[in-house]
């Protein structure tokens, strides 16, 4: 049996369609990817979108192929043979859901709570030195929480929270089982200027525990002077940012220009952000057009 699996969108591996890959490779099937040319010369078709801006680009797969992902359907999931396949590729999730509401993702619509699905070793293959793991806020589940750093400090490896960990949820208990183990730098999120007392308490729990890197996402949509006021609070907190711009917002030279800005730890560093409008007047130095 042939099978071919078309990724449209992802920018990192996706698991769902990684999941279909080993199921079929694992009873024999030939598996291709990305080769739409092959469209009539296989017996099954999997296309998975992850971004609905390119809903468009997926239905072209409509009565060819079985489509999903979150770009096209929330409601849809994986059968559950397929979804109980956990392929060994140092990286995935270990918890799904999300406890909090915010308005721009989609997580808590389509998980739902946050809920424990699995531990380092149903994604770590014993060998690599790092692990990559996308759960959504691990930190809604203290327990489960404990028990990932523990596993990560006994086998000395390190490991990237790539979606980031909730300042709000931050305590010295957290911030030492931080320290203890290897990591990328921690990511964190300033979202909403009503969270400001959180993340200043959440920024001083990290430096008492001598927890020093650290990387913030600020979202920035419609409401410039919002953004601008959280990135001055990280400027003045001497954290790290990165101005995570809304699509409706992209484009638009003032928030190219603060991106620019906040966006380059040298700029953001060495002026504030009406110095560097001023020094770079009437020059073309939009970086982030896209």
């Amino acid at each position: 049996m042939k099978v071919l699996i078309i990724d449209i969108d992802s920018k990192i591996p996706n698991l769902a369609l990684k999941k279909i890959e080993k199921y079929h490779a694992d009873r024999g099937d030939e598996v291709i990817w990305n080769f739409p040319l092959m469209k009539n010369q296989v017996d099954k078709i999997y296309v998975s979108s992850i971004f609905n801006w390119n809903k468009h680009l997926t239905s072209e797969w409509e009565g060819l192929a079985e489509i999903g992902g979150s770009g096209w359907n929330l409601q849809k999931t994986l059968p559950k043979e397929i979804d109980d396949v956990k392929p060994i590729i140092n990286m995935g999730f270990t918890m799904r859901g999300c406890t909090r509401k915010c308005h721009f993702c989609i997580v808590p619509e389509k998980e739902g709570k946050s809920y424990v699905v699995g531990d380092i070793y149903d994604l770590w293959d014993g060998k690599s030195k790092t692990l990559v793991l996308f759960d959504n806020n691990i930190l809604t589940l203290p327990d489960h929480f404990k028990l990932i750093c523990s596993q990560i400090k006994k086998e000395g490896i390190k490991v990237d929270f790539n979606q980031g960990l909730d300042i709000r949820l931050m305590t010295k208990e957290t911030a030492e089982l931080l320290k203890t183990i290897k990591h990328e730098e921690y990511r964190f999120a300033f979202d909403d200027l009503s969270l400001v007392k959180s993340v200043e308490k959440g920024i001083k729990i990290l430096k008492d525990a001598k927890i020093n890197r650290a990387f913030w996402y600020v979202y920035c949509d419609e409401n410039f002077e919002s953004a601008l006021e959280r990135l001055l609070i990280l400027k003045r907190l001497g954290q790290r940012t990165y101005l995570m711009r809304d699509r409706r917002v992209r484009g638009i030279k003032k928030y190219n220009m603060l991106a620019n800005w906040s966006n380059c730890l040298g700029a953001m560093a060495k002026m504030d952000f009406f110095e560097y409008i001023h020094y770079y007047k009437n020059r073309n130095y939009f970086k982030n057009e896209d």
